[in-house]
């Protein structure tokens, strides 16, 4: 799954649309490729873990290339379809970053869960309590990472990178989506307490 990762990144970087901005937004990736390795020997995690975090992230990558506001899924649609998804839903903007927002949300929880339920002792239910929490402070150290990123290394394309698109509430969007997210993940995997992770190491 690591090496699927890493050959979406290398084909999101091939002919480049926005080479001054785009590649910024496969730091993350490449740093969780180069770690993931030695973090699975020293903490393994179940496939199930383990795939919530590439889904993510290879969803991360697809919106990377574009610079994630140029993503082009109205055009794919009319192609597929003969339908926009903006002009059928009524959208004046690109969505595509609140649905890779949602999805850290709902890819998050299982991944912390599993963590924390396997290596902190806590019961399956305090795990997923952590697990929102982690959400809620990746979700905010995120969006100040990306504001401080923008004003020393790309300040003069900052809205471009920011993927803000002119919505000044755009950072405080995010982040309630991705909570939104790990609520959604949480009652699922709530519900779904007799297929927690099995097993302590």
């Amino acid at each position: 799954m690591v090496l699927v990762l890493a050959a979406a990144v290398v084909l999101a970087n091939i002919n480049q649309p926005y080479p001054g901005i785009a590649p910024l937004q496969h730091i993350p990736t490449v740093l969780l490729i180069l770690a993931a390795p030695a973090l699975l020997v020293r903490w393994p995690l179940s496939n199930r873990a383990v795939l919530a975090v590439v889904i993510f992230f290879l969803l991360h990558t697809l919106a990377g290339r574009y610079a994630y506001s140029n993503i082009p899924y109205d055009r794919w649609a009319t192609a597929l379809t003969g339908h926009s998804v903006s002009e059928t839903f009524g959208m004046t903007r690109n969505n595509f970053d609140r649905l890779v927002h949602l999805t850290f949300g709902l890819c998050a929880v299982p991944l912390y869960a599993e963590i924390s339920w396997r290596y902190t002792g806590a019961r399956w239910r305090a795990a997923l309590w952590n697990a929102f929490l982690f959400v809620g402070a990746v979700s905010a150290l995120y969006e100040i990472f990306e504001w401080l990123l923008t004003i020393m290394v790309a300040s003069d394309l900052a809205n471009d990178y920011n993927g803000q698109q002119g919505d000044i509430w755009d950072a405080q969007k995010d982040m309630a989506i991705a909570l939104f997210g790990a609520v959604l993940a949480m009652i699922w995997q709530w519900r779904a307490e007799p297929g927690k992770p099995a097993g302590r190491p």
